[in-house]
């Protein structure tokens, strides 16, 4: 079949022995006809896990690697034992080499974006690359970046994910011109480190293809405030972890408040279908997977402790990144933003 979108998968990389990626392309590929996978890891293992899916065993190339990146590795270490051996590696080679459209891995994140910048190199102009994710609102979704590639920071790196950020919200959210804010501490011009007014200043200043909104605290993030917010990934990090968590805590609030009593258990029964939808709006596999951007090839990350769900979802997530033609929207954007900055 022409036009086929080819997919490199690190079959190994994730929690559970990563079970789940094989049943997640699969969930996949049962809506999308125009997908071929290149599979990387124990060839036997793979081969196991296909036995039960014989449309995607058709549509799939094994390619045999003896070493797996473990999910507790130094970037150094994985670098230093996986080099050119590791089934994580290879995968991301086929993208440099043109031999898939993009790879997928729920594996160790400093090892993949270690390797990934390596191999693929950051786009031209780009100074780090940067991992964003979706971040879950009131009424639908704001891209956040950086959640956890850098730690430190300046005002050009702000910049650049500005840059990445809203060429990606311009694919997500099909629009032309999406807003943008840095977080901060504040949303006073006053506060902040030196850094983040300078940035802020830049971007307030000069005209661009998204829309500058200012400053925005923490607290907003969940309001759906601008459609991209850009911090450093020590910062980021820290904010999706407590985001995670908080989500974590109000679930087990909401189920030991639900099991209490019979009257508690009765409101549960009437008011099923919302707690439902609350769940699933909660759920971190319904919006799983991170983007690296930045680089000259597109990187998704699943999270590692997703199911076959989120594992579809992330994959969902690379093809429409693919389809869109992500690096060449952000190649166009640098140049314009450089002339209007």
């Amino acid at each position: 079949m022409a036009n086929l979108i080819k997919i490199a998968v690190d079959c190994m990389g994730g929690d559970d022995d990563a079970r789940f990626v094989i049943p997640g392309l699969d969930k996949t590929l049962r809506n999308n006809n125009d997908l071929s996978f290149l599979l990387f890891g124990d060839k036997s293992i793979i081969e196991k896990r296909l036995s039960n899916y014989k449309h995607l065993a058709n549509s799939s190339e094994i390619f045999h690697t003896e070493h797996h990146i473990k999910m507790d590795d130094k970037p150094s270490q994985a670098i230093k034992n996986g080099k050119r051996v590791s089934g994580m590696w290879k995968a991301i080679e086929s993208v440099r080499d043109n031999h898939a459209d993009f790879v997928i891995s729920a594996g160790n994140t400093g090892a993949l974006m270690a390797m990934a910048t390596l191999i693929l190199k950051t786009i031209s102009k780009i100074q780090r690359p940067a991992i964003a994710a979706l971040w879950p609102t009131v009424d639908g979704e704001t891209i956040v970046l950086d959640i956890g590639a850098t730690i430190g920071f300046d005002r050009r790196l702000l910049i650049d994910f500005s840059i990445l950020g809203a060429s990606m919200a311009q694919i997500i959210f099909d629009i032309e011109s999406p807003t943008l804010s840095l977080l901060n501490i504040g949303e006073e011009e006053i506060k902040g480190l030196d850094e983040i007014r300078l940035a802020h200043e830049i971007l307030k200043n000069g005209n661009s293809f998204f829309k500058y909104k200012g400053f925005v605290e923490g607290n907003k993030i969940g309001f759906g405030y601008s459609d991209v917010i850009v911090t450093d990934g020590f910062t980021g990090n820290i904010a999706l972890k407590t985001a995670e968590g908080t989500a974590t805590q109000i679930s087990q609030y909401l189920k030991e408040t639900l099991n209490g009593s019979i009257l508690s258990k009765i409101g549960y029964l009437l008011a099923r279908r919302s707690f439902q939808t609350l769940r699933d709006k909660m759920n971190p596999n319904t919006l799983n997977g991170g983007v690296f951007l930045g680089l000259n090839g597109i990187v998704i990350k699943s999270h590692g402790k997703t199911d076959h769900v989120g594992f579809s979802s992330a994959l969902d997530l690379g093809i429409n990144m693919h389809k869109s033609a992500l690096i060449s929207k952000i190649v166009n954007n640098i140049e314009l933003t450089e002339r209007e900055l």
